[in-house]
């Protein structure tokens, strides 16, 4: 039987990574609606064709954002939610800050986790990055709880770091370096 390429970046038991295209805007807008409840007031994914054609153009061709969507494999792919890279720094930092969200119908279900795991697998490897860090708002508990479970850990505190929702929002600042996965000093 001849070998078949994978349609995905990478992938694992449940889940496979592939980048944004400008086709995934039906999908992705519709499951961002969907989920209107569940990511208000820490996340505003886009939610209508134009937003989502702005936003995907910025992590398609912005070479400092690589943009993952999560695909649902015993689902035929479907997007289960999103890992993004940002503010990727080469030269001594070799760093990118992560932001993510799941979509209600994948919510709860270890599929972000298996994501993160793989998101973070492939910045340290064919990427090249030495880490990776996740600002998060405080009251987000599942934020915080998948950082956690994908050995992020707290470094500090940030009063008023990000402007979302109208305001500006105090985070915690969560960190993974490649020492830190493989068990080096």
């Amino acid at each position: 039987m001849p070998h078949t390429a994978s349609r995905y970046l990478t992938e694992g038991p449940r889940v496979g990574l592939r980048p944004f295209t400008y086709d995934d805007a039906a999908e992705f807008t519709a499951r961002a609606r969907e989920s209107k409840d569940l990511h208000h007031p820490w996340l505003f994914p886009p939610d209508t064709p134009a937003a989502y054609a702005a936003y995907a153009q910025r992590l398609i061709e912005d070479p400092a954002k690589a943009g993952f969507l999560v695909c649902e494999k015993e689902a035929g792919g479907a997007l289960a939610g999103f890992v993004n890279i940002n503010n990727i720094v080469e030269g001594g930092f070799l760093c990118g800050a992560l932001g993510y969200g799941a979509f209600a119908h994948a919510a709860g279900r270890g599929l972000m986790r298996e994501a993160l795991d793989l998101v973070v697998r492939y910045a340290f490897g064919p990427m090249r990055l030495h880490r990776l860090e996740i600002n998060v708002q405080p009251g987000n508990t599942a934020s915080i709880a998948l950082a956690r479970a994908c050995g992020f850990r707290k470094e500090g505190f940030s009063p008023k770091m990000l402007h979302i929702d109208g305001a500006w929002r105090d985070h915690e600042r969560w960190a993974l370096t490649t020492e830190m996965l493989t068990g080096e000093s």
